[in-house]
């Protein structure tokens, strides 16, 4: 049986994730492929590392000794960054090794850069683990739906911002107090900042607007807003209009262009996403030719992350050279949709002093630039009294400015709370 070698460069939460299935799942993988694929090297740069169930004579700490190695067909590159990670998979493409990998943020900044390498020795560069950890969704995405035009494409993509917003709808807890939560129970880094940002979720949303649009997003190009601004008490308010808040990677194809960010958006109750709860992970696909599609599983782990990475590997090892997959799909080169003439809805909630005519200035303001409310909410008494308006779908352009004309007004007070709301019905 002919036997393909696995260079690993990293071994820690899912490089020993991947050691573990390739051992431990040796048959279903041979069964699958019909070849003998094992762990042939590990790169780690301590010469005395020790993992338990990894021989030490796999260990090296030289690079070379991976892709000069004539057994070694697959190099899996699981050490993260954007500096080595960059140098080492575009050696190992060079000397015509296929690579798997799960760096997303090296992917959504260098990717065009990878693929050419690819393209030039005719190798393989696979990512599924790079966004939603065992969800399928890139294969989803690169093969079943290849034919399909995907018009929009609803991404909860961080599990740890999940576990936030969940947790503080569950409990009506502030975020501070959440996160410090999460960090104690291992959902959230010590310096959580590139998760709570948004910036991971943008990453992903890069590469999943690439694969779905055929036509290149950088991380650079994707706008994103975190969850570090959302209340408590925009998310009661939420609950009693029917309403979740989720951290959502949105793409859409409007005319022909793209338009690709990250923001905190409320969504019906009823919505497929809204019941994605905890640290996982979701993507919901909707396009004319499949109607709607929702993939769903856990986001991270040693164990479901390597799962993906296994599953790239039995697609390299099966693949027939200059197989259909092997480039990027960025054959196109759409351009980008504007921001200001995207049509959303919104929820705003602004305290106002509790007196009359104050409503009938704001509403007037907002029919004057055509934004049509849905729903209004007047809470508190005494002094000051809290709107909470839900807004027909607007171009963002429109809202802005009756926005500005709003919160000039003498009679509001404070800053604003502005929502997107997503996946709403108008009927």
């Amino acid at each position: 049986m002919e036997k393909v070698g696995i260079g690993l460069l990293g071994y820690g939460t899912v490089g020993s994730g991947v050691g573990t299935l390739l051992r431990e799942s040796a048959e279903e993988i041979r069964l699958a492929t019909g070849k003998d694929v094992y762990l042939r090297r590990v790169l780690e740069r301590d010469p005395g590392f020790r993992r338990e169930g990894l021989d030490p004579a796999l260990l090296t700490t030289d690079f070379d000794a991976i892709i000069n190695d004539p057994e070694i067909q697959v190099v899996v590159e699981l050490i993260g960054g954007i500096g080595a990670a960059f140098d080492f998979q575009k050696r190992a493409l060079a000397a015509g090794k296929h690579v798997v990998t799960a760096n997303k943020q090296l992917l959504s900044q260098q990717g065009a850069a990878l693929f050419d390498a690819a393209e030039a020795t005719h190798t393989h560069l696979r990512f599924e683990a790079a966004v939603a950890g065992a969800v399928p969704v890139i294969k989803v995405l690169r093969e079943s739906l290849a034919a399909a035009q995907v018009k929009t494409i609803f991404g909860i993509v961080n599990g740890t911002t999940n576990y936030i917003l969940s947790a503080m709808t569950e409990t009506g807890a502030r975020y501070e107090d959440v996160l410090k939560q999460a960090q104690a129970l291992g959902f959230a880094e010590a310096d959580p900042t590139e998760d709570v940002m948004g910036k991971d979720a943008a990453a992903k949303m890069a590469i999943l607007a690439s694969i779905g649009y055929h036509s290149r997003v950088t991380l650079s190009e994707v706008e994103h807003v975190g969850v570090t601004g959302i209340t408590a008490t925009d998310i009661a308010h939420g609950k009693q209009l029917g309403l979740v808040i989720k951290l959502l990677g949105v793409a859409k194809l409007i005319d022909g262009r793209m338009n690709v960010r990250v923001y905190p958006a409320f969504l019906p109750e009823t919505h497929p996403l809204a019941s994605v709860s905890g640290a996982y992970n979701a993507v919901f696909l909707e396009s004319d030719s499949f109607d709607k599609i929702m993939l769903f599983g856990p986001g991270a782990g040693s164990i479901p992350t390597a799962s993906a990475i296994i599953g790239d590997i039995i697609s390299v090892v099966n693949t027939v050279p200059q197989g259909f997959v092997q480039n990027c799909t960025c054959y196109k080169n759409l351009g980008f949709y504007p921001d200001a003439d995207v049509v959303s809805s919104f929820y705003l909630r602004v305290q106002v002093s509790d007196q009359p005519g104050v409503l009938a200035k704001l509403t007037t303001i907002f029919g004057e630039e055509e934004v049509s409310i849905r729903s209004v909410v007047q809470t508190g008494r005494g002094e000051s009294a809290e709107l909470v308006i839900v807004f027909h779908p607007v171009t963002e352009a429109k809202f802005k400015r009756a926005l500005d004309r709003a919160t000039a007004l003498s009679e509001v007070q404070g800053e604003p709370g502005v929502i997107r709301v997503e996946g709403v019905d108008e009927g």
